[in-house]
């Protein structure tokens, strides 16, 4: 198992490792010293712990998975609270990352990226809420009318509609309190505005 590796390539202490799993310092050295075996729940603790593969974790694959396989047909991905601004998604610290979502795998079939991001504030009601968690195949355009994760100038993630015009495009929230920004295409080279990635499914807690 790759616990110890894991651990310190992370530049983790044992007692970090214990606050953030819950478990006894002494029951992780043994873990990582082979004297005692993990259950499968713990095992699987450890692997959205470090972000990785339960077969990399118990050294039966040499590849390290950002949105790791729980089984064939499942890749957990990351659901950030919020995105830092500037950061490109494969270097969001993990610190950002609030929980993780299950994700068919045949999305991936081709290579795509997949992220999730939490819903904050009500600048997109009706249509999504607060809390609402997106998930958005990452990519750095869209289509007229796409709902999309973008960056501002840098300084700025923001999550709205996007209306394309010949001179320019709009972030449009869809709740008539919050004013819509509009970018020309100069805005878009100089500041810039990014795209981050278009919403393809929303999921809801009932």
């Amino acid at each position: 198992m790759r616990l110890r590796q894991l651990r310190k390539e992370k530049g983790w202490t044992l007692e970090k490792l214990s606050n953030k799993t819950h478990i006894a310092i002494n029951t992780l050295s043994q873990y990582e010293t082979n004297k005692r075996e993990p259950s499968i729940e713990t095992l699987k603790l450890f692997a959205d712990t470090f972000n990785v593969s339960l077969d990399y974790l118990l050294n039966k694959s040499d590849q390290n998975i950002v949105g790791h396989n729980l089984n064939r047909n499942v890749v957990r991905v990351p659901v950030y609270g919020e995105i830092p601004a500037g950061t490109p998604i494969e270097m969001v610290d993990e610190s950002f990352i609030e929980d993780y979502e299950d994700i068919d795998a045949s999305l991936f079939s081709s290579g795509e990226k997949y992220f999730c991001l939490k819903v904050r504030g009500d600048s997109m009601l009706p249509k999504f809420e607060s809390g609402d968690v997106l998930v958005i195949k990452q990519q750095s355009n869209c289509e007229n009318g796409d709902y999309c994760a973008v960056s501002i100038n840098h300084t700025e993630c923001t999550f709205k509609k996007v209306l394309k015009r010949a001179d320019g495009i709009t972030l449009q929230p869809l709740n008539p309190a919050f004013e819509p920004m509009f970018f020309s295409n100069k805005d878009i080279a100089q500041l810039p505005i990014t795209i981050l990635g278009v919403v393809k499914e929303i999921r809801r807690s009932l």
